[in-house]
């Protein structure tokens, strides 16, 4: 079902738990101790983990990504698209060049991807040798809770995640494995449900973004994150404030390396994120 999806053949895919851990697999299968890997900036806070963990050397680019921050030692360069967190398309095909003239692996995550709901590019699996891409069902199509996770790699690559995953997950769970299965069935019903959410909450937060001067974004026309500046306060303490005394929470930007912004998803119940939005409206205006 996964190949399918992706378009490549079965034994392009390892399955994982999750993205998160897809992500682990694939470094720790490409990655020594002490090999350089370049991770964008702002990036997800778990895939420098996963790379630190492993005991890589990480590096950081800015995005987008330029030749002139591929040393001769980097080994993987990782990046995600759409780009968690702002919801920006990132150019794949750029990125490979420029990994492909240094002789590196690039890695694409891309579970926002799919949040591209008209002509979505195609899998950066499918650029050509040396790219890598982890997915899941879990952002875009409301499923979190089957872990449906995975990883296109080529075959002999997938060969060496799938024998590091059975260290780590040998015997999957059979019903998630079912359920995940009539999920990819019906992705179409999931992805229209999905869409209705999102875009009715976009509107919501376009809305906030034009009426509310404490904080500035992009407004993005696909994706379920948005990344948002706090223009003249700290961060933390609002958000302190606001989990306190409005009962309502926002992810805080340290985590991808910007301590002066918010992370927003949108795609959950309209009414609660429109109301969160106003909590965070009423918090600014009386901080």
């Amino acid at each position: 079902a996964i190949a399918a999806h992706q378009g490549v053949t079965p034994d392009w895919v390892v399955t994982a738990q999750g993205t998160s851990f897809a992500n682990y697999l694939a470094m720790a299968a490409i990655l020594d101790p002490g090999d350089e890997v370049l991770i964008e900036r702002p990036a997800y806070g778990l895939l420098i983990d996963a790379a630190l963990q492993i005991g890589a050397r990480v590096r950081r680019f800015d995005r987008p990504l330029t030749a002139d921050a591929v040393t001769p030692a980097t080994k993987l360069i990782v990046v995600t698209n759409l780009h968690n967190p702002t919801s920006e398309l990132t150019d794949v095909a750029s990125c490979y060049a420029i990994a492909q003239a240094n002789g590196a692996r690039l890695l694409v995550d891309e579970v926002y991807l799919d949040a591209v709901w008209e002509n979505r590019p195609p899998s950066a699996v499918h650029l050509g040798p040396g790219v890598i891409v982890t997915s899941s069902l879990t952002k875009v199509y409301g499923v979190s809770g089957l872990r449906c996770g995975w990883i296109l790699a080529e075959p002999g690559l997938a060969r060496s995640m799938r024998r590091l995953n059975d260290i780590f997950g040998a015997t999957p769970v059979h019903p998630g494995e079912i359920m995940s299965v009539a999920a990819f069935e019906r992705l179409p019903e999931l992805k229209a449900r999905a869409r209705q959410l999102v875009e009715t909450d976009r509107q919501a937060l376009h809305h906030f973004l034009d009426t509310t001067p404490q904080v500035r974004a992009p407004k993005q026309p696909y994706g379920t994150t948005s990344f948002i500046e706090l223009v003249d306060r700290p961060v933390e303490p609002f958000l302190a404030l606001l989990r306190d005394k409005y009962e309502t929470s926002a992810v805080p930007g340290h985590f991808f390396g910007r301590p002066t912004h918010i992370r927003i998803g949108m795609g959950v119940d309209n009414e609660m994120f429109a109301e969160g939005l106003r909590r965070i409206a009423l918090a600014l205006r009386n901080s």
